[in-house]
């Protein structure tokens, strides 16, 4: 009956309550859903907030990744989205939040593409991680790299200054 329970909940948060079972592009729509509550989340509690939450939901995500992988047999599950989230919340934890306000939208679309970009294409070492690190951990891994490698290119674009 708790394993019945756990998995009911571990289901509910690695689908991002359901925003994985998408018919299309479910990865994409985590990653939409993440935006706009990661700049509730910077507007209310700035940067740092932002990537507490990304680390709390990269733990909780790995744990419900685990049971999930576990429940279903599949290694990488396209339903699980709460992986694009902690992603997500990575990188736009490093986009400037300045005025107006319609300047740090078109600067968390460019965050949006660059994530996806990378969690999409996989390039080293995303792949790498993807491949060895298996479980709940792997499930959320690849994306929180993908974040990192786009947090790069958010940081060098601020630092030009053309964000």
């Amino acid at each position: 009956m708790e394993e019945t329970a756990n998995f009911k909940l571990a289901a509910q948060l690695a689908t991002v309550f359901g925003v994985g079972r998408s018919p299309a592009a479910p990865g994409t729509a985590g990653s939409l859903v993440a935006l706009p509550v990661a700049w509730l989340l910077a507007m209310w509690g700035g940067r740092f907030t932002l990537l507490l939450a990304a680390i709390l939901v990269l733990a909780i995500g790995s744990w419900a990744c685990e049971i999930y992988v576990r429940a279903t047999g599949k290694e990488d599950p396209s339903e699980c989205v709460i992986d694009e989230v902690a992603g997500q919340w990575i990188v736009c934890a490093f986009v400037p939040i300045v005025a107006p306000f319609w300047h740090s939208i078109l600067d968390y679309c460019l965050a949006f593409i660059l994530f996806r970009l990378f969690d999409i294409l996989k390039p080293w070492p995303i792949n790498w991680v993807e491949r060895n690190t298996p479980g709940g951990l792997g499930v959320m891994l690849d994306d929180v790299v993908a974040g990192l490698m786009a947090c790069v290119i958010i940081v060098a674009l601020a630092q030009f200054g053309l964000i």
